[in-house]
């Protein structure tokens, strides 16, 4: 049972180590200056200041609202339209990262802009979308939820998430502090993982609706692994020290080569809705894999795999004081990287799955199983067709 799974963890893994998927901030004209001559993010000058942050809260602040809006359709257009907006109102010296009032007091500007840039990005990514996920150019939108109103969008999906410094900002009394209220707020929680929870839920400073358990796992990505914004060389903040960002993309992969048939049967993911029979396009199955947060898995497991997975608990995700009783599905990825993946990190298995999902195995019917790079461990490509034609993500 566990042998097929152990590859594709550690082969994924290995994907994700040659094919990197993060927010370019070199092309963010307000960080040019953060990296030294041969591009490299320059790591000792993280806490120095820029105006009223220092350049590592400014990274994190520009990162937190990235992970609310990287939850687009098409990965490649949002990130353009984040970038060029950014650039766009910097510009226009809206300085909104360094001083987020400025992005409310300049909200017509900031909606113009944003109107202007996705059509720009229409333009240059719709053809290639639609041609990608057997679309129409037309149905291309990047306001999550499929909004057509900008006004929503740009008050709840980028106001919320810069709001959260601006609050930290106006509850901190001590000036001293005000430079790094985000980085000291994000630091305050045991873990990575523990962080990325407090990031939704937290009762006065949590984002709520306008992010998901999918984006708050990928700021953990980006801040501990990506960039060393948070990382301590301790395995509360280390590579495997938060769970997968679980998405459509990660879904459909791990249903489609059978990974998660490992650990369940499908009438389990059914019963925990993972698995939506009928709810899909043109009456397929719908995958809904955010919804396998707690699942707990179903079959046995060899006794190195436990350990590495109350290991894991214990002390890389910090969410249990004792052994846990219940193996949950989410955090297996985890504990199979720890026993077998020598030394590769949640960062290489999310980027491997994005790069799968991506540009191998597309949302329909016809993937490219022959080019894929895990098609020797894919049940999908070996047999067991049914997983590709019977479901969407």
């Amino acid at each position: 049972m566990s042998d097929m799974a152990r590859e594709l963890a550690v082969k994924i893994a290995q994907v994700g180590l040659k094919q990197r998927s993060f927010p370019s901030i070199h092309d963010i004209e307000a960080f040019s200056h953060f990296f030294t001559s041969d591009g490299k993010l320059d790591i000792p000058s993280l806490d120095h200041r820029e105006g009223g942050c220092t350049r590592r809260e400014l990274l994190l602040r520009f990162l937190v609202l990235s992970a609310v809006l990287d939850q687009g359709p098409d990965i490649v257009g949002v990130r353009a339209l984040v970038r060029q907006v950014t650039n766009h109102l910097y510009r226009r010296e809206v300085r909104f990262l360094h001083q987020p009032l400025q992005f409310f007091r300049e909200l017509g500007i900031a909606i113009d802009n944003i109107l202007e840039e996705h059509s720009s990005v229409k333009a240059a990514r719709a053809a290639i979308w639609a041609q990608e996920n057997q679309s129409n150019a037309q149905k291309y939108n990047l306001f999550i939820d499929n909004s057509r109103q900008v006004l929503n969008y740009a008050v709840f999906r980028w106001g919320v998430p810069l709001a959260l410094p601006l609050l930290l900002e106006r509850d901190e009394k001590n000036e001293d502090r005000k430079p790094t209220v985000l980085t000291a707020h994000l630091k305050s929680w045991a873990s990575a993982e523990k962080m990325s929870q407090q990031l939704k839920d937290n009762e006065r400073y949590g984002l709520g609706k306008a992010v998901g358990d999918k984006a708050c796992h990928l700021y953990a990505k980006w801040c501990v692994s990506a960039l060393p914004l948070l990382a301590e060389d301790k395995p509360n903040w280390g590579p495997l020290s938060y769970e997968q960002p679980f998405d459509s993309n990660a879904g459909r992969v791990l249903w489609r080569t059978g990974f998660l048939l490992r650990f369940a049967e499908e009438k389990d993911y059914v019963n925990q809705q993972v698995i939506k029979e009928g709810q899909g396009k043109s009456g397929l199955h719908y995958i809904r894999v955010t919804n396998i947060r707690g699942m707990k898995c179903a079959a046995p497991l060899t006794a190195e795999l436990e350990d590495a997975y109350a290991t894991i608990c214990l002390h890389h995700l910090c969410t249990n004081s004792r052994v846990p009783k219940k193996i949950q599905i989410q955090r297996l990825p985890n504990a199979y990287l720890l026993a077998y993946g020598k030394g590769m990190s949640i960062a290489d298995f999310d980027d491997g799955l994005i790069h799968i999902g991506t540009r191998f195995c597309f949302n329909h019917e016809a993937p490219k199983c022959p080019e894929c790079p895990v098609r020797r461990l894919c049940a999908g490509a070996n047999g067991e067709k049914c997983l590709i034609t019977d479901y969407r993500t």
